[in-house]
């Protein structure tokens, strides 16, 4: 029997990409209206189109528009495809933000047209998550439409295949197209391709067709060759299809086609690390969100804030390969949506504290928002009115004395005033504590025990790790565990935005980090810090180390000032014996992955384990991307391509912007040993990006100066 070539006319569009959001909506209004005119011309043609983004601002800007569609749906020519909010980065969002991706879509076309797509549809992604069947699979999605990477890029056993991203995991039965779009012209050639690598037994595949990136859809002039060479192929003919029609035709056949497991990777390796601004920025909003989620599920303005973090998870937006300009509104919006959930949270924490009994005690009412047990420590700035006297001390609801820490107030002004304190918080996920501030000194005074120490050489935790910084700079932890000091290193990068067709960077450093003379900023009795100064390249560097009593991490706060131009800056672990094994937290799980040197996407941490069972795991919630061989592990912290060059454009331009130059901040965590878990580091993970409320409370306390006694 011939082949059926499901003719699927689309139409690709990138809210933002070489163009504002505003851009983008004009497309999509004016694609949606030249589908709906050639439906209307062509009985017999289909019209494919996805992404509730586009819909909702139909309706809303055109609504005559809008019904047209809905009638074309009504009557089966018009396809919703994917159900999700838009076509997201498929590698860089958490798990719960592609959840609410495809619950915002779905719930949207179930409201707007009474039902969703059961399969997916992202066929410009750059590369997917191991997690998606999974994702996918949970809400009630059994298919999946992708393109990239591509044949040249990744090899698979077939165009039509099953996906089993995690081992064990659900199964999903996933095409990969030969192109999402055919240009003006429909030519021979990209017919034909869509004929090759079908397996063995499957009759059926797919052609897009349509103008796409900046939307357009079919044209009179491909919809006429199209039916001119209906029979113009060997073993083949040519229908105007869907592609539900595609997979309906291929489900009995599903069995046989191969396996393909993990990830599907590689495509534009860059994009898991430029703009480091939008990627940070989405996830502290989808941070925020859950937050506030947990405290009130049914707060109205949660549905449209979810909608502009599935907005901006777009892959060209996550990606970072939009125009420098359009992503001033992007940060906005984003940046909007942080601000919205962060006050709508303190408010809430201040609604609770509204009936505190009095007490003539100044309080800090601690809570914790977070969606796990918060385990660590609580930096706030106290407001003290003269200074802090050595005799005041913290004590929980029972009266037990909480130990505390001085450190240093952000404000530079006078002694008196704001004070930082650093104190131990242990809090399960919804949970209270109450602190007093005891300030009177006929009580006894409890100095808590030194759970750190300080030296010349080095800063050490009790029972935990220790950090050297003079002779032999490297971590250690008990049981004779070490690591020579993480090394940054500057290397050369003349790939474009995106870093197309390669699968890893160069792995010869131009230079490595010079540092200065250490100062030691802290030395207990909870945290002890030294600061480092340094530089590399052009760019200015600060390295502070800290240990914590009672944790068992050595924490990296890296302040850059990135003033390079293609260049690509590495934070690099060489083991003293070589690396075995390596699992990467990716969104909404975790894959064991190869030791080849390949750049791959990681979320929030990576464990990496030696040929001898030594495991190291560094938690890294704002380092987006890894490359490692037995012989080291480069976590990659910055790159500094034009924005928005695409090769083989040759990227010179008299205002190109390069990116994230400025101050970058990172913050690390580094464990090792034996007892370094995949569950304690994404644990610590999501406690360093779900941040405690604190209320001051002070009902029941004298007025100035009675209150001077307490």
């Amino acid at each position: 029997m011939p082949i059926t070539v499901h003719i699927v006319f689309n139409a690709h569009l990138d809210p933002i990409w070489l163009w504002p959001w505003t851009a983008g909506m004009d497309a999509a209004v004016a694609t949606c209206r030249s589908a709906c005119d050639r439906l209307d011309a062509h009985p017999d043609v289909r019209f494919s189109r996805g992404e509730a983004w586009v819909y909702q601002l139909i309706e809303r800007i055109d609504p005559a528009l809008f019904e047209r569609i809905k009638a074309h749906i009504a009557a089966g020519r018009w396809e919703i495809v994917g159900g999700w909010w838009v076509q997201p980065d498929c590698n860089l969002p958490t798990g719960e933000g592609f959840r609410q991706q495809i619950r915002r879509g779905q719930d949207y076309f179930r409201r707007a047209f009474g039902s969703a797509p059961t399969i997916g549809y992202n066929v410009d992604s750059f590369g997917h998550a191991a997690t998606l069947p999974r994702l996918m699979t949970e809400a009630g999605q059994d298919g999946y439409v992708m393109m990239r990477p591509g044949a040249h890029e990744k090899e698979l056993p077939a165009r039509l295949f099953r996906w089993q991203g995690e081992p064990g995991g659900p199964e999903l039965l996933t095409y990969r197209l030969a192109g999402y779009a055919s240009g003006r012209q429909v030519s021979a050639d990209y017919v034909r391709a869509s004929l090759t690598d079908l397996p063995p037994g499957i009759e059926h595949t797919m052609l897009f067709c349509g103008l796409g990136d900046h939307g357009g859809g079919p044209t009179e002039t491909q919809i006429a060759w199209l039916r001119e060479h209906e029979h113009a192929f060997d073993g083949a003919r040519l229908v105007f299809s869907t592609v539900q029609a595609f997979f309906d035709a291929v489900r009995p056949q599903a069995a046989s086609c191969p396996l393909v497991e993990g990830d599907l990777q590689h495509h534009a390796i860059g994009c898991y690390t430029v703009h480091r601004g939008v990627k940070t920025a989405v996830t502290r909003a989808d941070h925020r969100l859950r937050q506030l989620a947990l405290v009130r599920p049914n707060e109205p303005g949660l549905e449209e804030a979810w909608r502009t973090v599935c907005l901006h998870q777009f892959h060209d937006t996550l990606g970072g390969t939009c125009l420098p300009s359009a992503y001033g509104v992007v940060l906005d919006q984003l940046g909007g949506v942080a601000a919205w959930a962060d006050t709508e949270l303190n408010l809430a924490a201040r609604q609770h504290c509204a009936d505190a009994p009095p007490c003539p005690r100044q309080r800090l009412i601690v809570w914790n928002p977070g969606e796990a047990t918060f385990d660590g420590f609580l930096r706030h700035e106290v407001w003290t009115e003269g200074g802090w006297k050595r005799e005041w001390r913290f004590a929980d609801e029972a009266g037990a004395v909480v130990p505390h820490q001085l450190v240093d107030s952000e404000a530079v002004v006078w002694a008196s005033g704001m004070q930082a304190v650093l104190a131990p918080v242990k809090l399960a996920s919804g949970a209270w504590q109450t602190l007093e501030l005891h300030t009177d000194a006929a009580e006894s005074t409890t100095t808590p025990a030194a759970g750190v120490w300080a030296s010349e050489s080095a800063v050490a935790a009790q029972d935990g790790p220790v950090v050297s910084y003079r002779t032999a700079p490297g971590l250690g932890w008990p049981g004779g565990v070490k690591l020579p000091a993480p090394q940054l290193a500057l290397l050369n990068d003349p790939t474009d935005t995106w870093s197309h067709g390669i699968d890893r960077y160069a792995s010869v450093p131009l230079e490595t980090a010079q540092w200065g003379a250490p100062r030691l900023l802290e030395d207990g009795p909870l945290r002890a810090t030294v600061q480092i100064p340094g530089h590399i390249g052009q760019s200015p560097l600060v390295a502070e180390w800290r240990v914590y009593a009672g944790q068992p991490y050595a924490e990296l706060e890296l302040i850059v000032d990135w003033r390079e131009q293609h260049r690509l800056l590495k934070l690099m672990l060489t083991p003293p014996e070589p690396f075995a094994t390596r699992c990467d937290g990716i969104p909404g799980g975790h894959l064991a992955r190869e030791l080849d040197g390949a750049e791959r996407p990681i979320q929030d941490f990576a464990q990496l384990t030696t040929t001898g069972g030594l495991t190291y795991g560094v938690v890294c919630p704002n380092v987006y991307a890894l490359s490692a061989t037995p012989s080291a592990a480069s976590f990659t912290l910055l790159r500094s391509p034009v924005l928005a060059h695409h090769e083989p454009h040759p990227g010179q331009s008299a205002r190109g912007q390069h990116s994230d130059q400025g101050r970058n901040v990172f913050l690390l965590r580094f464990l090792g040993g034996r007892s370094g878990s995949v569950d304690l580091l994404a644990g610590l993970a999501q406690q360093m990006q779900q941040p405690l409320v604190v209320v001051s409370v002070t009902n029941g306390m004298p007025s100035w100066p009675e209150a001077a006694k307490f």
